[in-house]
């Protein structure tokens, strides 16, 4: 879930950096033809800006998740557990035909795991002490099996992709929306006023958030292949054993209702909508279908 959520965050927060350094430097202005927006010119100009907001977002995954998490990449095992994490990726890195990642370990209570990265050859995998500490072996290793499943079916690459479609759509509709307000409402006849900044601003915020409907809907989907492939590296049945474990712990306390769609196993119907993971009892009927 981390993996999804800071890419998420720090696109959006980068396509709105973009806007305003952009509005900054009077590269709006470009966008008009006759006192309107040429639609032509926005269309790539969003692009051009959507897409690289996406892929610069993705260019700093694992310094973000890094920072983030406060993981510490394993460089020179310190003890068996950190050679075994070692040598453990490097199998299953080797079996699924990728470079071996950075390996990493976070301090935190929770069961969880995340990768990120640029590219498939240039990735992060990080767990996290609760994790190793109330996990058997054979659980870790499913775990980090699915986690390389991700590197290895190159989900950052498509996620950021889909982020840049999604990006160019904000962006554009976002403008529009200003230009209306500025024309229409505040009368403003001659280039754009501060209502079109403050409208298109507050517009790419509210789409942005909308938008992140599709990037989470194709993350859950990914999630099921990422199991899949985790089946292939280790077998099913341990896959199965560690949803259940955290299935287990994610109902060993209810989460405040603010923070419940950040959860693994969910919250109210709706909230699921922004969930990045199904739920875990879908995935887990899932796997045990495919045996």
């Amino acid at each position: 879930m981390k993996r999804v959520l800071l890419l998420v965050a720090t696109n959006v927060a980068i396509v709105i950096l973009l806007s305003i350094t952009a509005r900054l430097l009077g590269l709006d202005r470009y966008l008009e033809a006759n006192g309107s927006l040429n639609l032509q010119s926005l269309l790539v100009f969003c692009a051009i800006f959507g897409f690289g907001g996406a892929f610069v977002s993705l260019a700093i995954s694992k310094w973000m998740a890094k920072f983030s998490t406060g993981a510490q990449v394993i460089t020179q095992p310190r003890n068996q557990a950190e050679a075994w994490l070692l040598d453990t990726v490097a199998r299953q890195a080797q079996a699924a035909g990728i470079k071996m990642p950075e390996v990493a370990v976070y301090d935190s209570p929770e069961l969880n795991a995340f990768a990120t990265g640029p590219s498939r050859n240039n990735a992060l995998v990080a767990v996290s002490t609760g994790l190793l500490h109330n996990m058997r072996p054979d659980e870790v290793e499913a775990v980090l099996a699915h986690e390389v499943s991700h590197v290895a079916n190159g989900d950052m690459v498509t996620l950021t992709l889909i982020q840049g479609v999604v990006n160019t759509f904000v962006m554009f509709i976002a403008r529009i929306v200003g230009n209306v307000v500025d024309k229409l409402v505040f009368k403003n006849e001659e280039g754009h006023g501060p209502a079109f900044f403050v409208t298109t601003i507050v517009a790419e915020l509210v789409l942005g958030v909308l938008a992140s409907i599709i990037v989470m809907w194709f993350s859950r989907q990914r999630e099921f292949r990422a199991d899949a492939g985790a089946a292939k590296l280790v077998g099913a049945t341990p896959m199965i054993n560690a949803l259940e474990r955290l299935k287990l712990n994610a109902d060993g306390g209810a989460l405040p209702d603010g923070v419940k769609a950040l959860g693994i196993s969910g919250g109210p119907a709706f909230m699921k909508l922004f969930m990045s993971h199904p739920p875990l009892d879908e995935r887990i009927a899932a796997l045990r279908a495919s045996r």
